[in-house]
This record gives C-alpha cells, sequence and structure tokens, in this order.
C-alpha cells in the first residue's frame, strides 16, 4: 500500500472523524485490561518528554494563517530507573480524536502501555535518530520502535509534523487536526510541498537538540511511509544525517530516485516494488538493502498490529483496509523483525557496533527477503 493517501487517518484532518475508509459498524463496547506494547530487547530502562519548538526563520506553508512553523517533539533515551510512573501513551485529546476516526470504543487507547516512565532532562549521548511518522499519522505510533531504540542506548526524537499529523497537542491547550488536500489537483506539486516542509522540520530538530553539544553526535533518520521520502530527502540536503531507514515508504517528492545517495539507506518494505524504488536502486552510491517483509502490511511497522484486534478494530474496518494495513503476519512476529533489522542498522552506522543480520539473508528471519544489496 504506498498510495500518498495515508490507509491510517485518510489524507487531510479535516476528514479526521471519517478515518479509515469503510468503517461499517459501531464501535464495540470496551473491555478488557491493559495492552503493553512490545518489550524492548535492549537491556536500559527508558525514559521520555515532550516540548514544542518554534521555528521563527520559517513561515509554515501548510498552515491556514501565517505563522512560524510549529512542532511537537518527544524525546526516547536510556535512563536510569527511578519508580516514577509510567508515562501514558497519547494525550487524552488526541486518543479521543483517533478512537473516533478509527471507529474504536472511547477510552480504547488508554489501555496502551508505553513501558517508559517520565524524565525530565535527556542524557547527551553520542547517537540521534529522527523519527518521521507517515502521512496523517501521528508520532506515538512508533513508539515500540522509538522504545526499542532508545532501550539499546540511542537518544531518539519522534516528530508530529503540524497540520500533516492528524491532530497535535501543544503544551498551551491548542489541538491542530491535520489539513492535507485528499486529492489535489497536482500531486506532485504537493507531494515536493509535503516532503521539502518534513526535510526542514527533520534539520530544524536536528539543530536544536544538537546546538550546545561539544561533539556532535552521529544523526540517524527512520521514517514510515511518507516519512520514508523525507528521510531521503533530509539525507540529500544535509550531510549531518549518515544513514537512514524508510518503512514502506515510496519516494515522493524528492529527487533521491534519481540522484541517489552516498550514505547508507535501508528500505525495509511490506508492499509490492515500487518504480521510485526500482529508480532508487540504480541511482544509489552508497551502502544500501531493499529488504521486504513477507506477508506483512503496510502499518506493520508501527504500533497498531500489537493492539488493533484487542481494541475492536478489527470489527469496524473493512476486510480489505484490515489486510493491507496488517498483512498476514503475526502481530508480534512482525514486530519482532522490525526491531530486529531496525536495530541491527542504526547500531551499525551510528554506534558501529557488528551487525551480520545486514549482510545476508537469516534462518533467524527468513520471512526478509534480499531484493537489492549494495556495499558491504
Amino acid at each position: 500500500m504506498l498510495a500518498r493517501r495515508s490507509l491510517l487517518l485518510g489524507a487531510g484532518g479535516a476528514a479526521v472523524a471519517a478515518a479509515l475508509p469503510g468503517t461499517a459498524h459501531a464501535a464495540p463496547p470496551l473491555t478488557g485490561g491493559p495492552l503493553p506494547l512490545p518489550r524492548p530487547s535492549g537491556g536500559l530502562a527508558v525514559a521520555t518528554r515532550s516540548f514544542p519548538l518554534v521555528d521563527q526563520t520559517r513561515t509554515d506553508p501548510l498552515a491556514p494563517r501565517p505563522g512560524p512553523r510549529e512542532l511537537m517533539v518527544q524525546l526516547w533515551f536510556p535512563h536510569a530507573p527511578t519508580g516514577a510512573a509510567e508515562t501514558a501513551y497519547l494525550h487524552p485529546r488526541v486518543a479521543q480524536v483517533l478512537e473516533t476516526g478509527w471507529g474504536a470504543p472511547a477510552g480504547a487507547l488508554a489501555r496502551v502501555r508505553t513501558g517508559a516512565s517520565a524524565g525530565r532532562r535527556a542524557p547527551r549521548l553520542p547517537t540521534l535518530i529522527l523519527l518521521s511518522h507517515g502521512r496523517g499519522s501521528v508520532r506515538a505510533l512508533t513508539t515500540s520502535l522509538a522504545v526499542e531504540l532508545a532501550s539499546h542506548g540511542h537518544l531518539v526524537a519522534a516528530v508530529d509534523h503540524t497540520h500533516d499529523a492528524a491532530v497535535v497537542a501543544f503544551p498551551d491547550g491548542r489541538l491542530i487536526l491535520g489539513g492535507l488536500p485528499a486529492n489535489p489537483d497536482d500531486w506532485d506539486a504537493q507531494d515536493r510541498l509535503e516532503i521539502a516542509v518534513r526535510a526542514a522540520d527533520l534539520r530544524f530538530v536536528a539543530d536544536r537538540l544538537t546546538e550546545r553539544h561539544v561533539l556532535p553526535p552521529r544523526i540517524g533518520l527512520l521514517g514510515h511511509s511518507m516519512g520514508g521520502p523525507a528521510a531521503a530527502e533530509a539525507m540529500r540536503q544535509d550531510r549531518r544525517f549518515i544513514a537512514g531507514l524508510n518503512l514502506d515508504g515510496g519516494l515522493f517528492g524528492t529527487t533521491v530516485p534519481d540522484v541517489g545517495l552516498d550514505r547508507p539507506y535501508l528500505l525495509l518494505s511490506s508492499s509490492a516494488d515500487h518504480e521510485s524504488w526500482g529508480r532508487w536502486r540504480a541511482a544509489h552510491h552508497g551502502w544500501g538493502r531493499h529488504l521486504h517483509l513477507a506477508d506483512g502490511g503496510h502499518l506493520t511497522a508501527t504500533d497498531l498490529p500489537s493492539y488493533a484486534e484487542a481494541i475492536g478494530l478489527r470489527t469496524v474496518w473493512q476486510a480489505a483496509d484490515w489486510q493491507g494495513a496488517f498483512g498476514t503476519l503475526p502481530a508480534v512476529r512482525g514486530s519482532e523483525i522490525t526491531r530486529a533489522y531496525t536495530v541491527a542498522f542504526f547500531g551499525r552506522f551510528l554506534a558501529r557496533r557488528p551487525a551480520p543480520l545486514l549482510s545476508a539473508p537469516s534462518r533467524r528471519f527468513p520471512e526478509i527477503e534480499f531484493r537489492w544489496s549494495r556495499g558491504n
């Protein structure tokens, strides 16, 4: 599923209340206990904190009224256990919007457990990973990946791309719904605009997070769906980003498919092959891999598979939408595979750790097909 229109939440925030196409039944009643996200495989406890950032140098081209570009950023980082309470998965008002859009019962997302505690200050770490969500999604839906990477010693910064994200809650009480067009007259121009804004967001967040470092950290980029081409474009523009990982994102809105990159870039796909991927493979001149996850879906790399059925979404989503979102791979297995290859990639190129998993097909993960490789 590589259409620019988000399978997750529809194309624009104005339609969030009818977010996923084909919700056919009323939401089931709320039942059941806590829903923990997959347990991280690293040995470190994880903390998190969120804060707004304002880029006074940019007028936000996605906003309905002129003003500076405003973002919400959530940091995930290794932290000594403190006994503090576990942090909420989502801001309550964000959860309410998503539940309504998905056809989930009210309060369903409050059951999801992150396994992370609140942290006041992130430590200075040698590695930083910026995380970019899919079109019309929200930063929280890649929480399990962020926690996994933080448990292995990385600082992770998940960005809500305001007016692109389905909904963003700011500390001053504002709730901003996404406003991307569902069917623009010129998709190519729209893609270029959205990817340019996202790439600028990533560069700005990197600026703010590294401005006080004596030695800047080694920075990588991780993007799901439209976050994948955003990562590629940010790498093309800025050599501080030394490695990028694309989770099932068609390379829309960027010249990278035609010019390639000279730094490591991994595509982990679950969709059928795409023409932009073929062009990228031909043009890429750095270390590269295209790995395909058999039987996965477009949302396999997100948190949704771990709780979608438990909150009743199978009963309200159309069968075709469910299949496109999750494929047939069991949720636990899809998460295990995605996290293993993500940890291996950033471990190798940011932390300089051995990563034999990236060298050849693995008996441990026969679902992964090596479709293309460049470099050792």
